[in-house]
């Protein structure tokens, strides 16, 4: 990953500069998809650099959203809604979850059997 470039793309998702203060958000998302990445993935691949962005910024919006939810306009109306900015970074990073499929492991397992038909069911 290319983080001059995932910086750049933080700054174009959250709409804020990526400065010194972002950093740990950006290092610990960059940390998660590494972990995420299968063995033979391309760790250069430009969707890798997408992805850290969009979790780095799924994370601020976390952030954000935990502090006090109770700021006001002079006449009563909320400033933001920040679980709706939640909700679309969420879904941000679910779309690029989705295009980098390839590259990183499922994050669910389901097992699955077959069987002959023969065995018998007790309670």
């Amino acid at each position: 990953m290319n983080i001059e470039s995932v910086k750049t793309l933080f700054s174009l998702f959250s709409g804020e500069e990526a400065t010194e203060i972002h950093m740990p958000l950006i290092e610990l998302a960059c940390a998660e998809v590494k972990k995420m990445l299968l063995p033979d993935a391309d760790r250069n691949d430009i969707r890798l650099d997408f992805l850290t962005a969009a979790l780095a910024n799924y994370r601020l919006r976390q952030v954000k959203s935990s502090r006090d939810r109770t700021k006001v306009t002079y006449a009563g109306k909320f400033l933001a809604d920040s679980d709706n900015e939640c909700a679309y970074a969420e879904k941000l990073l679910r779309d690029y979850l989705q295009i980098c499929e390839e590259l990183i492991a499922p994050r669910i397992f389901v097992f699955c059997g077959f069987s002959d038909g023969k065995e018998t069911i007790s309670c």
